[in-house]
């Protein structure tokens, strides 16, 4: 009893269902359900089992070495319990993914940084409706026309006509 005892882990419900979508309520609220009635019946039964009074036995029987050959058989039983070879594997994963979790958090603190420098770029620069085409390229220096590239700009070339 007192492994079944050790099994039971405390699971934070409030966070658990924080993260539940909410077409999955119903069965969040089955799941937590279950589990407390799991939990309530393992919490009322004892930590160990009652003792067998072996003699009350000897004295109630009539037939000689009966109880003694249950006795023996029973002190000779014992009841296996399962590994636990899978929390070493979780308590891993678990390590991963809080990695995984606080790099995100930093690379989204450094997204969340660049775009509010351009945002106060954005709150600082000039109007659209006043600006120059040099306020313009200065502003994106991705609509500087290409000289270089398109020469005869606005206009095609006479090869091209």
């Amino acid at each position: 009893m007192a492994g079944r005892r050790a099994a039971i882990k405390a699971v934070d419900w409030m966070a658990f269902a924080e993260r539940v979508p909410p077409n999955q309520k119903a069965m969040f609220n089955s799941l937590k359900t279950r589990s407390d009635a799991v939990a309530a019946k393992l919490t009322s039964l004892p930590a160990k089992p009652p003792t067998i009074d072996w003699t009350h036995y000897r004295a109630t029987i009539a037939k000689a070495g009966m109880v003694d050959e249950f006795e023996k058989k029973f002190s000779a039983v014992s009841v296996p319990e399962p590994l636990d070879n899978q929390t070493e594997k979780i308590s891993a994963q678990e390590q991963e993914m809080n990695k995984a979790a606080v790099a995100y958090i930093d690379e989204s603190k450094a997204r969340l940084a660049h775009y509010e420098k351009e945002l106060a770029k954005f709150k600082n620069m000039i109007p659209f409706e006043q600006m120059t085409i040099d306020d313009l390229n200065d502003a994106f220096p991705e609509t500087k026309l290409d000289k270089e590239k398109y020469i005869y700009w606005p206009h095609k070339p006479i090869s091209e006509l």
